[in-house]
């Protein structure tokens, strides 16, 4: 197979850009390529459909751009790295999981349906028309009549965890050997800056911008130069950077090579599968996440979910209605026949004698849930325990600890905090967590902007 001549993939990258660009380079590649191969372009009519483009140029990806696997890490402590993001840093290379999670969080469950229902257009035009076209349509249907604090808050509060379980594994490698970090992406900065800045250490971010009106409210249409693609992405990075080229340049797809080819080595992620990062490697850890949604919501599991609600809800009124009422040696049989699921460990203490003691035995409940989330900071409180039994199969786990060696308890010299403190220490070795020195405060500030008091208003006597 003959070499593809990396002069070639300039100018093929240079034409890689939005509506009639990106049919300028299909035509172009489709000519160049059957030079190359020797055929007739007659005999190459599949070229003129950007899927059928795209796995072709594929063929010839490693011939001027090495997989990111070959990449160095050692040594990179003063250097630049600029990359892409859906495909590059994270391992999916759909970013409708995200949108939707936005619609959904900041917007309404209306939104969220209606974006799920419109994103096969938007995956026919990403494909076969114009990635632009196909981001304009999510950024539209997601954005559009929302609050920017709303998407600020989202931004801040759900999406991290979704990204930090998605982040490549060999591109992270080489994203964070480097001193100073960037990302590039399509997407609207604003969805990606506080997980990239605060998660992957990034220094800045170069994404597409919303339009705000003069009220706050995005419009659903994007700020010039546009959706950040192809030719838009190589004019972002030069007019960051300048004279001065970034070091290294990771990229996945055809539109990425454009401003690739402006740093001093480049390499390519391939699509295939591949070890997430741990969350405890990144830059800083999630702590507090919000959301109700327990799965990354692609269309699929999206769709899913949404016919499930009705269901699950009836299913929720039914469990919370009408558990009260059963007599109590009937309520595991009804938690059985309803597909709620107990398990208790560990040895059950007996009941003290008086009202106070000092025998303190520790016990830790935690929910597993498959669906639903029971409990949210931003969302209305009351829902709560109908989102817990609205998953087909809540699972409520009981775990009864040793009792307290009378050394660690007030009565044996230790203070109030320090015996509650020793206790927490129990209680998250025994559920996996970790222990921090966060507040409430500290979390209602990250999740809501606020720190979780309720005003009390006096009634004004009459």
């Amino acid at each position: 197979m003959p070499a593809f001549p990396l002069g070639i993939v300039s100018v093929c990258a240079a034409f890689a850009v939005q509506g009639a660009g990106e049919r300028m380079f299909r035509l172009f590649a489709r000519s160049r390529l059957s030079h190359l191969l020797h055929v007739d372009p007659p005999r190459l009519p599949l070229l003129t459909s950007k899927s059928a483009m795209t796995k072709l140029l594929d063929i010839y990806r490693d011939e001027f751009f090495e997989p990111v696997e070959t990449c160095r890490s050692e040594g990179r402590e003063d250097q630049t790295i600029i990359a892409d993001l859906d495909g590059t840093l994270l391992r999916g290379r759909s970013s409708f999981p995200y949108f939707l999670l936005v619609a959904l969080e900041g917007g309404s469950l209306l939104r969220a349906i209606i974006l799920t229902l419109i994103s096969p257009l938007a995956w026919a035009l990403y494909h076969f028309v114009s990635e632009a076209a196909g981001i304009q349509i999510l950024i539209f249907f997601t954005f559009a009549g929302l609050r920017v604090r709303d998407i600020e808050a989202v931004a801040r509060a759900v999406l991290p965890k979704f990204y930090s379980e998605d982040v490549h594994k060999e591109s992270w490698r080489v994203f964070s050997s480097c001193g100073k970090r960037y990302i590039i992406t399509a997407n609207p900065r604003i969805m990606v800056e506080h997980f990239a800045k605060n998660i992957l250490g990034a220094h800045k971010v170069l994404g597409t911008e919303i339009e705000v009106n003069v009220a706050g409210y995005a419009t659903g249409f994007v700020r010039g130069p546009g959706v950040l693609v192809g030719l838009n992405k190589r004019n972002a990075l030069k007019c960051e950077f300048g004279d001065y080229l970034p070091d290294v340049g990771l990229g996945d797809r055809i539109t990425d090579y454009s401003f690739m080819s402006l740093c001093k080595e480049a390499y390519v992620v391939p699509s295939k599968e591949v070890a997430a990062v741990p969350r405890d490697k990144l830059v800083q850890p999630v702590v507090f996440h919000d959301g109700r949604l327990v799965q990354r919501p692609t269309p699929l599991v999206a769709l899913l979910t949404f016919l499930w609600l009705p269901i699950g809800f009836a299913l929720a009124v039914f469990r919370i209605g009408l558990a009260p009422s059963i007599p109590v040696e009937y309520v595991p049989l009804f938690y059985k026949l309803t597909g709620i699921r107990l398990i208790v460990k560990g040895i059950r203490p007996p009941k003290p004698r008086k009202e106070l003691s000092d025998r303190i035995v520790p016990v830790a409940t935690s929910i597993n849930v498959g669906v639903f989330h029971g409990t949210t900071a931003r969302g209305w409180k009351g829902m709560d325990p109908f989102f817990v039994f609205m998953n087909p199969f809540p699972t409520f786990e009981v775990t009864f600890l040793e009792q307290l060696p009378l050394e660690l308890t007030v009565r044996g010299g230790k203070s109030a905090i320090e015996v509650a403190n020793h206790i927490q220490r129990v209680l998250a070795d025994t559920l996996g967590f970790k222990c921090t020195n966060y507040t409430r405060k500290d979390k209602y500030n990250m999740l809501v902007g606020s720190d979780g008091t309720v005003p009390f208003k006096k009634c004004r006597s009459q």
